[in-house]
Parts: structure tokens; C-alpha cells; sequence
């Protein structure tokens, strides 16, 4: 039987199967990587940013409501290049169903077209040869073969082979896709999650095993909590966050016969903030009670917890405030910037950092986690330093979400960019906001990068080649060279700086796998070429690079 309208309930089991269809080819859209660097993350990237969205939403009837609260979620727990704009697909579709509670083909074919519309529209240099390309030639490739006769399934499947025919193109779209012989990985990912759409169509379940499972964003944070705020002095008030999904058996009584309202009625007794919504069989239920076992022995009655989830909101509220009392007196900028690496943060803390969040190459930081940092800084002015290209337009969407007049994006692709704006700005931070921000901005356009790092597989371009395991330089974000030891790579790449012999001095961050031996072969080489040049090693920390060298 052909499916001809989707409502709520079955685009949430097709997005499931999607996320999990993306789970299972994680690992390969991250090793599509277009340079021997180890940066690999589009995939995660995109499952987690999917995954809270779905995670955001209660299930729904309503195709609309529903889609509304997954664009909700994924906006905020947007991460990467990736992941931000695989959140627009779904805000531009979300916009055009918003009023439809049952959707028919041709609704979603224009839903498709405003998805990769309002995508191009988020990003200010839109580039060929991305996601980007490949969604709009699927959706325009299929327009003129839609019409109301024609199945979900027959939909699906034309628009996966457009964005297949698109896809195969990308390299000859984008040089640095064929140099590295690769497609591109966000399109790549897209399509995994949009195939795993047409699988639940058509009766195939995608499951996963212990492997893909990993942690999601949910349950980091629900770790990350503080559980010394709540000790044998805490006072007890606020009760427990319960949420489960609770299967309803017909060997405790009759599924049909089950009544919702006298259900939440009874659970109105035992708490507040209740929320229960059923979808077919299951319920699912979220309320706030100081005596959750009285929850849980009432929906024993009828049934069993598929999963069950529930927090102490004393603790929560206790590290809330302990946060809140934390609040430095208001400055006039305060920044937030991102790095990989305890040496870096606490140098950046030292620079007068007023937050700075953890992200980086292989882990991009999400929307979310800049609103949240936007909330804790008392300040006539935020500036943040996303000091890595592909959490710039994380930072970007963040500041648009957030309602916020006073928060200013600094466009900088390294720490090097962000120690030498803040090293530019340091101790003057009770000057006019407009001046300090003009700083900062100043002392990131004013400066070189050369990251050092060995590489993850061989590698050809026109430019250059490696073998893995050998050491590979960006320089200014560009891949440059390639050496086999730390005195040619130093030589090489050094000698690709813009005005190399005018640079009197260099900061170099240590990598968590900078050996002793290898700073002092760094220092004999730029010794012996560079005579006049002071360096200042400083411990970094930092993942994948070596050397993060900033003049």
C-alpha cells in the first residue's frame, strides 16, 4: 500500500529511522575529509543536531506542530557548518507546513524547495558544490514529476536519485572535493537521513547495535550537573523531573478502552507541569512531582516504561543560582570564546575571557551552548570568538536566536586570531564597548596561523602530497606542505608566512602530544633560521595539532 498524506505521528517514526540510518554511516561521512587533517565531524555534527531536535519534541498528530518543535530543538543544538545549515532545511520546511496538519505530496515538495531556500539564505557566501547544491537540485529536479497521484515512496525515491546525480558532480563543482577525491559529506549525510525516511516507508526498520550508540546532548548535560549542590543541608521543594514513555498492555487493561483525560486527571493529583500525550498504544508523560513513586505505581497499572527519565530539580535549581552568584559586576564587553585544550582557556581566562567553551576541530560547539553562555554574562556588550571556521556560523545563528541587540560575532578561524585580539584588548575592558570591540577586532585581522599536525591518510593535490603519519602545515587555514620531519615542516612552512623575516616573535601552543624532543627541535630549527626571532612556547593542550604557531 502506497502512503499518500503523512501526518505527526508517521514523519516522527520516518525521522527516527532517518537519524538512526545516519548513525549507522556516522563514521564514514566523518572520515569523508577533504584535507589529511583529522577534522572529520560532519556526521556527528549532524546526528546531534537532529537527534535534539527530535529529542525536543513530543510526538504529535499534527505533521506541523510537530515539525515546529523538532525545527525548535535543532536550531539550538545546532552544531558546525553541517549542522547549522542542515537546521535551516528543516526551519525553511517547518515554515512552509506550519498551518498543515496532514501533509500530500505536493505540500512537501514545495516544503523541500523552501528548506533549501531559506539554507541558501543563511549563509552569507553561499558555496557550490555543498548541501546546498545538492538539495536544490533535488527538489527542483523532481518538481515537474510531482503531482497529487503520485506516492510518498515514488517521491522519496526520485528526489534521492536527483541528489545522487547531484551529488556525484560536487567535485567537478568544488576543486578541493576532487583534489581529495571525496564527495561532499554534509549532502552525503543528508541523504542517508532522507533514504532512512523511505526506508520506514517502506517497512524496513534501520537498527543499530552498541556501536553507533553514543551519548546525546541530553545526557552529557544531565552529567554535567554539580551533585555537591545538593547535600545533608539542602532543603527539598521543587520535587522531580519526570518524563517516561509508558507502554500501554492489554494484559493490565484494554488499550482501547484506555481514557486519556481520567488519566491526566488522576495525574494532576500527584503533580504539576503535566504533559501527556498518546500515540497510539504508548503515552508519553513529563510532570514535576515531590513523590514520583506514586507516578510510577499509577501508570503501572496500565502498562510499561519504555524509557524513563527523572531529575532532582532541587540540584538543578541549587546550580542554577550557584551560577547566577558567579556573575562577575557588569563590565562593558564581556567574551566568550571558544577553545581545545586547558592551556588555551586558562590563557584566555588570564586575557579576561569571561566564559570560554569548549569546541574545536573535531567537536564543533553548538547554538545552544552559545545561548546558554549569552545568559550568564552581564554585560553592556558580548563578544564572541568562535576561533574556528566551522563554529562561526553556530555562533552566528546563536546571536540571531537569541533576541540580543548587544552581541557581536568576531569572524575568528583560530586561537591565534583569538589570543592576539584579546592580547590587543587586555586590562582595558572598562572603556567605551564600541573602542574595546574595535580592539579586538583589530588585533584578529593583524595576524598569521601555521598549524602543524601529522596526517591522518596519503594525500594528493596539485600542491602537494603526503604519506600518512607524515607532518602536514596550514597556513592561514590553507594547506601548504608536508615534511617528514619537525625541521622540514618548521622550514617549509615558516617560509609560507607573509613577510616571514619581518616577524620579530611567535607564540607557539604545545599540543597534548608535543614531545619534549620535539620542542627543542622546533627551537633549533627557528634558532637557526630565523636568529632574531623570540618564541614563547606555551602548554596548550590542544587535540590533533602539534603546533599552533601565531605571529
Amino acid at each position: 500500500m502506497k502512503t499518500t498524506s503523512l501526518n505527526g505521528t508517521l514523519l516522527e517514526q520516518m525521522l527516527r529511522n532517518g537519524l538512526n540510518n545516519l548513525k549507522k554511516h556516522e563514521n564514514q561521512v566523518n572520515d569523508m575529509n577533504v584535507f589529511p587533517v583529522s577534522d572529520g565531524d560532519t556526521g556527528t555534527n549532524m546526528r546531534l543536531t537532529l537527534e535534539n531536535g527530535l529529542a525536543s519534541a513530543l510526538s504529535d498528530d499534527d505533521l506541523g506542530a510537530y515539525l515546529k518543535r523538532v525545527n525548535s530543538g535543532m536550531l539550538l543544538g545546532a552544531r558546525g557548518n553541517s549542522g547549522v545549515i542542515l537546521s535551516q532545511l528543516f526551519n525553511g520546511m517547518s515554515q512552509s507546513l506550519e498551518s498543515d496538519s496532514i501533509v500530500n505530496v505536493d505540500e512537501l515538495m514545495e516544503a523541500l524547495s523552501r528548506g533549501y531556500k531559506v539554507a541558501y539564505e543563511s549563509v552569507v557566501k553561499p558555496v557550490e558544490g555543498t548541501i546546498l547544491t545538492v538539495t536544490r537540485d533535488g527538489a527542483e529536479g523532481i518538481r515537474s514529476q510531482i503531482n497529487r497521484s503520485v506516492s510518498f515512496e515514488s517521491m522519496l525515491s526520485m528526489y534521492i536519485a536527483e541528489m545522487k546525480k547531484s551529488l556525484a558532480l560536487t567535485p567537478e563543482l568544488l576543486p578541493v572535493l576532487k583534489e581529495a577525491g571525496v564527495v561532499d559529506s554534509g549532502a552525503t549525510g543528508y541523504i542517508y537521513i532522507i533514504e532512512g525516511m523511505l526506508k520506514y516507508l517502506s517497512g524496513e526498520i534501520v537498527s543499530l547495535n552498541s556501536n553507533d550508540e553514543e551519548l546525546s546532548d541530553s545526557q552529557l548535560l544531565v552529567n554535567s550537573i554539580n551533585p555537591d549542590l545538593f547535600n545533608e543541608d539542602s532543603v527539598f521543594t521543587l520535587g522531580y523531573c519526570t518524563e517516561f514513555l509508558l507502554q500501554i498492555m492489554n494484559s493490565k487493561c484494554s488499550v482501547r478502552k484506555f481514557d486519556l483525560d481520567d488519566f491526566i486527571f488522576q495525574l494532576n493529583k500527584m503533580g504539576n507541569s503535566l504533559v501527556a500525550v498518546r500515540d497510539g498504544s504508548r503515552v508519553r508523560v513529563h510532570i514535576h512531582t515531590i513523590r514520583p513513586y506514586q507516578v510510577i505505581e499509577f501508570a503501572q497499572q496500565f502498562g510499561e516504561f519504555v524509557t524513563f527519565k527523572m531529575e532532582n530539580m532541587q540540584l538543578q535549581h541549587n546550580e542554577h543560582f550557584e551560577k547566577k552568584a558567579e556573575l562577575q559586576p557588569e563590565k562593558k564587553v564581556g567574551i566568550i570564546a571558544v577553545a581545545n585544550g586547558q592551556g588555551i582557556k586558562d590563557l584566555f581566562k588570564q586575557f579576561g575571557c569571561h566564559m570560554v567553551l569548549k569546541g574545536g576541530q573535531t567537536m564543533n560547539t553548538s547554538t545552544k551552548e552559545f545561548v546558554d553562555a549569552f545568559k550568564t554574562v552581564n554585560a553592556e556588550k558580548i563578544v564572541v570568538l568562535p576561533n574556528n571556521k566551522n563554529i562561526i556560523k553556530a555562533a552566528q545563528q546563536a546571536a540571531a536566536l537569541s533576541g540580543l541587540n548587544n552581541v557581536t560575532v568576531l569572524e575568528t578561524k583560530s586561537v591565534v586570531e583569538g589570543y592576539y585580539a584579546l592580547a590587543m584588548a587586555v586590562g582595558i575592558d572598562d572603556q567605551d564597548g564600541d573602542y574595546v570591540v574595535s580592539l579586538l577586532k583589530q588585533g584578529a585581522e593583524n595576524c598569521d596561523t601555521v598549524e602543524i599536525t601529522v596526517a591522518s591518510r596519503d594525500y594528493t593535490s596539485n600542491s602537494i602530497h603526503c604519506n600518512k603519519d607524515d607532518f602536514v602545515a596550514l597556513v592561514n587555514g590553507d594547506l601548504t606542505c608536508s615534511g617528514r620531519t619537525i625541521e622540514e615542516i618548521v622550514t617549509q612552512s615558516f617560509s609560507k608566512v607573509p613577510c616571514i623575516d619581518e616577524k620579530e616573535s611567535c607564540i607557539v601552543f604545545k599540543g597534548a602530544d608535543c614531545t619534549a624532543a620535539m620542542e627543542e627541535e622546533f627551537s633549533n630549527v627557528v634558532e637557526k633560521n630565523y636568529p632574531d626571532m623570540e618564541v614563547n612556547f606555551v602548554e596548550g593542550g590542544q587535540g590533533i595539532y602539534n603546533f599552533i604557531i601565531g605571529f
